[in-house]
């Protein structure tokens, strides 16, 4: 049975949690390797709407193991809110397992990263972060000064890791963000958390054996990714980027295993893009168009609510995610949005300093500069109804076969509407 990482190919909101949540059926372990309770992953299942932040989607199978793993930073009041919510919905939630790895998101990461905001927002250069404390968290990992969950079960190390912290964070907030108000109290910290350990406690273990043996027993894996391909730490829009790896050697590196036992890349795109926060986004549409599919694909953030920013497909950027996570196949989410417009238009390269370009440039002052070269298509009306690839217009399959072509990767499955039974598995 195979091992698959399932990715976001975009900026994100792709639509992952839907493509996850029908893989998660064949599967017995569905694993969440990166990122923290900053993404959200919404999932439809008999007009019941499940948001997740931290915990797997594939919790809403019975019997799924689930695991939340090494390369994940956790905010222990968030997973549990997010545990006693769905408990309180009648999902078991029992087969949840939490990485001693996984180091924790604490107090003063929230505060650091809204002091930080504030203070980049001055000048308007504000990275867009949901305040959840997630790239101070990285950045202690980095600097070798976070607190894993391990820690919380050996007292003595976890509450001098706390007052050591917590001394040069409140320093930090007086001194360098000015913001005398904001001040911790390690003991305070140190009370709470324990609480939170007591309750961690069943589902915590070393998840790198977990996915390790259940893998070498040829159970199906599932690796999910967060956010997208252009928030990756080192290959996206930087610095509007995450604080993790979203691609899929992220995933290896998340769960603790080799990438020889990866089998199958699938990366997650709509057919349209949309980007939150700032940065350049060549296909961005300003116009009647663009405010249509906001409407029409509900583009709004899970976690924050902000609208999102709309365009045109980018098989630049869609073919730079092929080649940098090495994709097998794609999901192409989301084209029932795209309904009643006359023409659709794909973009098939940039013109650039009088040139026409197919690569993703680095820098994002290069990226300013490019002008999106498109294609235009025939439309299609609804198409929500359709339940086999034969039931779609030819213009669909075109338009299809034309991403295909662009962006060098097979679609495998094709999304016409939100809920499970509106997905097209193309043989």
């Amino acid at each position: 049975m195979p091992a698959k990482v399932v990715i976001g190919a975009q900026w994100g909101d792709e639509g992952k949690a839907k493509i996850i949540d029908i893989l998660s059926e064949k599967a017995d372990v569905v694993v969440r390797t990166q990122g923290g309770n900053n993404a959200g992953h919404t999932v439809a299942v008999n007009d019941e709407v499940y948001k997740f932040q931290l915990i797997p989607s594939g919790i809403l199978y019975t019997g799924k193991k689930c695991v939340v793993a090494n390369g994940v930073v956790i905010d222990p009041e968030g997973i549990l809110g997010e545990i006693d919510g769905l408990a309180a919905k009648g999902i078991d939630v029992s087969t949840l397992r939490i990485s001693t790895r996984a180091h924790l998101v604490m107090p003063y990461h929230k505060g650091l990263d809204k002091a930080k905001e504030a203070l980049k927002a001055k000048d308007g250069k504000e990275i867009g972060t949901t305040m959840k404390g997630i790239g101070p968290c990285y950045m202690d990992k980095a600097e070798r000064s976070g607190i894993r969950v391990c820690d919380l079960y050996h007292e003595e190390t976890f509450a001098e890791k706390v007052r050591e912290n917590v001394k040069i964070k409140n320093d930090m907030l007086k001194y360098v963000y000015h913001q005398d108000d904001l001040q911790y109290d390690a003991e305070e910290i140190i009370k709470s958390y324990r609480a939170y350990a007591e309750r961690l406690k069943p589902f915590v273990e070393d998840t790198t054996v977990t996915v390790y043996e259940a893998i070498k027993e040829g159970k199906e894996v599932l690796f999910e990714g967060a956010q997208g391909t252009l928030l990756d730490l080192d290959l996206g829009t930087y610095p509007y980027v995450t604080s993790s790896h979203p691609i899929t050697g992220g995933a290896c590196i998340g769960a603790g295993i080799g990438p020889t036992m990866i089998d199958e890349c699938i990366g997650v795109m709509k057919g349209y893009i949309t980007r939150v926060g700032k940065g350049p986004f060549p296909t961005e549409l300003f116009d009647a168009t663009g405010d249509r599919i906001r409407e029409e694909g509900h583009e709004f953030g899970t976690v924050t609510g902000r609208p999102r920013r709309c365009g045109w497909f980018d098989a630049v950027i869609g073919e730079y995610a092929v080649r940098t996570s090495g994709l097998t196949q794609i999901a192409l989410n989301k084209i029932d949005v795209l309904k009643d417009l006359e023409v659709i238009k794909i973009c098939v390269g940039y013109k650039f300093n009088g040139e026409v370009i197919k690569y993703f440039p680095a820098s994002l002052e290069d990226l300013e500069k490019c002008e999106p070269v498109y294609e235009e298509m025939e439309g299609w009306g609804d198409i929500s109804g359709a339940r086999t690839y034969e039931e779609l217009p030819e213009s669909v399959k075109k338009y299809i076969h034309r991403i295909e072509e662009l962006v060098g990767c097979k679609i495998t499955m094709v999304g016409v509407g939100p809920n499970r039974d509106q997905n097209i598995v193309i043989g």
